[in-house]
C-alpha cells in the first residue's frame, strides 16, 4: 500500500527515527498512527535490548516538589550529548513526575516511566537506563540540581524556610558532601574508631594521658564540624555554620545528594 507523506513526517517528528523507518512502519500496520509507533517501538526496541551491555557514563538527574511530597530520579546514557538534548531532558522531567507518586522510599521503575526511557533509547539508538529514585512525603523542602544535571540535593526540614535559604543549603551539601546532619547522627563505631586512631597516634608521639585525651576529643570534634552538616562552615558564608542559617524552629530532617553514577 501507498501512505501519505504528511503521515510519514509526522510519524518521524514523533519518533525521530528515519523516513524510510517511519514508512515501513506505516505500511506494516495499514497506515494505523498509533499501531506503527507501536509497531516501531517494538521492532527498535528488541534490537535496543541487545545494546544493554554498553557504559552508561552520563545522564541527568531529576527533581520534583510538589507540596508536602518530593522525589529524586537518575536516569543514564552513553554520551553527554544525549544528555542535554531536549528530548532527554523531557524525558527525565516526565519521569520525575511519575516517580513522586510512588510511595515512599526508593522508586521502583513502573511500565510508564520504562515506556519513556524506551522511547529514548530508540530515538537516540544509545544504551539509557532508569537508575535509582527516592520519594520523601511530609515537612518542607528544598532542591539544587547543577547546571549539568550531574550532582543534586534534595533536602527536606521540619518547619518553614523560604526557598533561597534551602536552595542554599542545598548547594552546600552537594558540594561539602556532609557524613551526617548533626553529631548526633554519626555512629557510635564510627566515633570510637577515631577516639582509638587519635589516641593510638598520642601515644606513639609520647604524649602522657592528658594530653593524650584532649587530643582525642580534639580530633573528634574537628571530624563532627568538618563532616556533619549543620556544624560545618556554610559554603556561601564561612563566617556562619549551616546551623546558624536555619531559621529559628527549622531543623533538617532528611538530604538526599545524588553524583551521577555514585
Amino acid at each position: 500500500m501507498s501512505v501519505a507523506a504528511k503521515d510519514v513526517m509526522s510519524l518521524r517528528q514523533k519518533t525521530g527515527l528515519g523516513m524510510m523507518d517511519c514508512k515501513e512502519a506505516l505500511i506494516a500496520t495499514d497506515g494505523d498512527m498509533t499501531a506503527a509507533e507501536e509497531w516501531i517501538r517494538q521492532k527498535r526496541k528488541g534490537k535496543m535490548d541487545t545494546r544493554t551491555e554498553r557504559a552508561t557514563g552520563e545522564g541527568r538527574i531529576g527533581v520534583l516538589i510538589d507540596g508536602n511530597r518530593a522525589a529524586m530520579i537518575e536516569i543514564k546514557t552513553e554520551t553527554d550529548f544525549t544528555a542535554k538534548n531536549e528530548d532527554f531532558v523531557a524525558m527525565v522531567d516526565a519521569i520525575s513526575k511519575l516517580a513522586i507518586e510512588s510511595p515512599a522510599g526508593d522508586i521502583a521503575v513502573t511500565d510508564d516511566m520504562q515506556k519513556l526511557v524506551d522511547d529514548i533509547r530508540i530515538k537516540t539508538g544509545e544504551n539509557a537506563q532508569y537508575s535509582r529514585g527516592q520519594k520523601l512525603e511530609g515537612g518542607c523542602y528544598g532542591n539544587y540540581v547543577h547546571h549539568d544535571g550531574k550532582r543534586a540535593c534534595l533536602l527536606q526540614v521540619d518547619g518553614e524556610a523560604d526557598a533561597d535559604t534551602l536552595k542554599g543549603i542545598c548547594q552546600h551539601i552537594v558540594f561539602h558532601d556532609p557524613a551526617a546532619i548533626g553529631p548526633d547522627d554519626v555512629s557510635a563505631e564510627t566515633l570510637d574508631k577515631i577516639r582509638s586512631e587519635a589516641l593510638a597516634e598520642a601515644k606513639d608521639t609520647g604524649k602522657n594521658d592528658d594530653i593524650a585525651g584532649k587530643m582525642v576529643e580534639g580530633k573528634v570534634r574537628k571530624f563532627l564540624e568538618e563532616n556533619t552538616l549543620i556544624k560545618q562552615k556554610y559554603v556561601l558564608d564561612e563566617t556562619k555554620t549551616v546551623e546558624e542559617m536555619l531559621p529559628s524552629g527549622v531543623n533538617i530532617t532528611k538530604f538526599i545528594r545524588y553524583t551521577l553514577g555514585e
